[in-house]
């Protein structure tokens, strides 16, 4: 299916500019996605093995998840089960709508199988978000594996405004979600990395802490029964799991002092990581072109990089504090890597680009196969021993 893919469909999505491929994919999925018939067709193509995690308290199908940044408008929420992932990532949103940075802002490095976006997270704002995932469980499509939601700061809020910023998108989204994650890590709001600073980011989870207290507050004293059809059961009676995601340009000594926030603030755990900076060299005058572009840069690239900033976190938490692990997963090896470096979960983004639909199946087929020739039983055991 990925050789059909990559021979057939991805030179037709590559023929036009990557925003608009994009966009063209999401419709078709945002199609699908409102057909059940659709939708479970695309599912006997695509549907990947069971291979189950727990973790925060909620129960995923598999270990492979979508990342934040496919669906910003929530176009296709049925649609990520269907393709085999085992949780999904919607967004990045924020409180205000925004329409984000100005175009072109997505570029192919083909030959690396890399992406620069530059994107300025355009969405439709944290409110007209939440009606749109109520629409979805009106529907009766929404999807049975774990669905987050990345977070975050608004572009015309202040730094120093960032706090109540988040807070306000969190309360609007919180009651429709399983997890939440907060982004100040994405290189493409001015000032936005600032907020990693411990400092920044203390306030920001101390906001987030006191929503969360003042809604389970709330729900405790009423007497009217939880609305079910519009929030995930997980969330009604006990705190949503809070998530950083964090970037691969951080130093050691920076990811320390967001850890020492782990218990103070809640946080339940690290997505590691976001797009980079940094560029690889290159000769070709072509692929040097698009390395010059600004913005964050994500793909193979990113591999080595997101793996190490895993196995650090691992050390440092004595595998105590759940992992994401996402950059440069694009096969069942790649998602080992990450896996024994001291991820428990996975998410990919460009490499559903560069590999097509049934990226999510191979992998999780591909680890099955790697377990049994490990003599692995329970993923767990296998994550973070390539770290201990």
């Amino acid at each position: 299916m990925s050789w059909l893919y990559r021979r057939l469909l991805r030179p037709v999505l590559f023929a036009e500019e990557a925003e608009q491929a994009h966009h063209r994919a999401i419709r078709s999925l945002g199609w699908a996605s409102r057909r059940k018939l659709a939708c479970d067709a695309v599912e006997r193509f695509f549907g990947a093995p069971s291979l189950p995690v727990e973790l925060f308290g909620l129960k995923f199908p598999n270990p492979v998840g979508l990342a934040a940044g496919m669906d910003k408008y929530a176009e296709a929420v049925p649609a990520w089960q269907a393709l085999g992932f085992g949780f999904c990532e919607l967004g990045a949103v924020t409180w205000h709508p925004q329409p984000g940075n100005s175009t072109p802002r997505l570029f192919r490095a083909i030959p690396d199988e890399a992406i620069i976006n530059r994107m300025g997270f355009n969405n439709p704002g944290a409110e007209a978000f939440a009606e749109k995932l109520g629409e979805w469980r009106t529907r009766g499509r929404w999807p049975k594996h774990p669905v987050g939601i990345n977070l975050g700061k608004s572009k015309i809020a202040s730094l120093d405004q960032a706090a109540e910023d988040y807070a306000r998108s969190f309360r609007a989204l919180r009651p429709h979600v399983d997890f939440i994650v907060v982004n100040v890590s994405s290189p493409n709001t001015p000032g936005l990395r600032q907020l990693q600073d411990k400092a920044a980011l203390d306030e920001i989870l101390a906001a987030m802490q006191q929503v969360q207290a003042e809604c389970l507050e709330s729900r405790a004293s009423s007497e009217t029964p939880p609305n079910t059809l519009h929030s995930p059961l997980s969330t009604l009676h006990s705190p949503i799991p809070v998530l950083v995601k964090v970037a691969p340009d951080l130093s050691f000594d920076a990811l320390d002092e967001i850890l020492e926030l782990v218990a103070t603030r809640q946080i339940a755990g690290i997505v590691a990581t976001n797009t980079t900076i940094s560029r690889p060299e290159a000769t070709d005058p072509g692929l040097q072109r698009i390395y010059a572009e600004p913005g964050g840069l994500s793909g193979r690239p990113l591999r080595a990089r997101s793996t190490e900033i895993i196995q650090h976190l691992f050390k440092q938490t004595k595998g105590r504090l759940p992992i994401i692990g996402s950059g440069g997963i694009f096969n069942a090896d790649d998602a080992w890597e990450k896996l024994v470096a001291g991820a428990s979960l996975l998410q990919l983004y460009t490499a559903l680009v560069y590999e097509g639909p049934g990226l999510a199946k191979s992998i999780v087929r591909g680890l099955l196969t790697r377990m049994d020739s490990e003599g692995v039983s329970d993923l767990r055991d296998a994550v973070g021993s390539a770290a201990r």
